[in-house]
């Protein structure tokens, strides 16, 4: 048995399972009905001790306790997956993922998972706390995106690494590859809603990101609604005659769900590949000459998790990691520079 303590947010909604579902870190992957569920059976308590009622009025700063009960045996099949593993100790290891892999079994996705990979690998040394289908879960990244993600392999590295992405203080920089360019003169980007520059030309996007009204597979960006979102990028090469590409550096001060795509495509600047938020632009590649052709055919989000930085939570160590661009991306890359030239 193993406790998770959330204190209720400003602004909360105002039932009790509502407000902890919205309180809990994303990483701690506590969905709304399982919340409800640990309500039911009494594993949740508050100021006034067990709250079963998840209906219960709530007030902002109120400290709620939740005993997460001992993981049920893992029905997920352990699968001989080939891993690039760059980091790894008793209490977690760093994972370099492939584009193509899905991070946890779902439906549509039963195997082949990093988590059965995973299970193979390190077999009862995983944390828990994610529960049956996310074992050492903490954070995770999109199926079609590449690079790195940290996994628990203890409950206490799992509870230590969930507070630092819930703080902010995991430092997280990807590089994408985008439509459009970065420019703090446009008066179309300073028009649009969230939208702000910082010093530097850091383009900074502050939204709410909520699941989308008619579309469940997608999320949206909300002001009145949903969980805080802020993303900050910054061009590093622009490509095109005139420019209508780039290379941009992409640091989370958050971390949602699909979070850079929808930001990126908010912003009008969405992702080379994306099927979903980004997709291709005529107007970029006619400006792109002959690699128009291959921006335009390339068969995922062009976004790589490259940076992934944190305190180890049992020894304090600083630890920091760097993943280089896989080779689709980095193909494209070269393609781009070369018609530039």
């Amino acid at each position: 048995m193993s406790n998770l303590v959330v204190t209720i947010p400003a602004n909360p909604p105002e039932r009790l399972d509502k407000a902890l579902a919205l309180a809990v870190p994303e990483e701690a992957a506590l969905s709304r009905t399982r919340l409800a569920r640990l309500i039911a059976d009494g594993a949740v308590s508050g100021p006034e001790g067990v709250a079963r009622d998840g209906k219960a009025r709530v007030i902002e700063g109120q400290e709620y306790r939740i005993a997460l009960p001992k993981p049920e045996p893992v029905e997920t099949r352990p699968e001989n997956i080939p891993l690039n593993i760059v980091h790894e100790d008793a209490d977690l290891l760093v994972i370099d993922k492939p584009a193509g892999m899905v991070v946890h079994p779902a439906p549509g996705s039963p195997s082949g998972t990093l988590v059965n990979a995973l299970l193979a690998h390190c077999a009862d040394s995983l944390s828990g706390i994610g529960g049956e289908r996310r074992p050492g879960i903490v954070h995770r990244i999109d199926k079609d995106t590449s690079g790195l993600l940290v996994v628990a392999k203890s409950d206490r590295a799992h509870h230590g690494l969930a507070a630092q992405f819930e703080a902010h203080t995991a430092q997280r920089r990807y590089l994408a590859l985008a439509h459009g360019v970065i420019d703090a003169a446009d008066p179309r980007l300073r028009g649009i809603p969230g939208i702000s520059f910082e010093p530097g030309g850091i383009l900074k996007i502050t939204s709410r990101l909520a699941r989308h009204a008619t579309d469940r597979q997608r999320q949206a960006v909300y002001f009145d609604r949903g969980r805080h979102a802020v993303t900050r990028a910054r061009m590093l090469e622009s490509f095109g005659k005139p420019p209508a590409a780039m290379l941009i550096e992409c640091r989370l001060e958050t971390g949602r769900t699909h979070q850079i795509r929808i930001h990126m495509a908010h912003a009008g600047l969405g992702l080379i590949g994306d099927p979903v938020y980004g997709g291709a632009r005529k107007a970029s590649v006619k400006a792109l000459g002959e690699i128009g052709e291959a921006v335009k055919a390339f068969p995922r989000q062009a976004l790589h998790a490259a940076f992934l930085g944190f305190d180890h939570p049992v020894s304090g160590a600083s630890l920091s990691f760097e993943s280089p661009l896989p080779d689709d991306m980095q193909r494209l890359l070269t393609g781009l520079r070369l018609a530039k030239s």
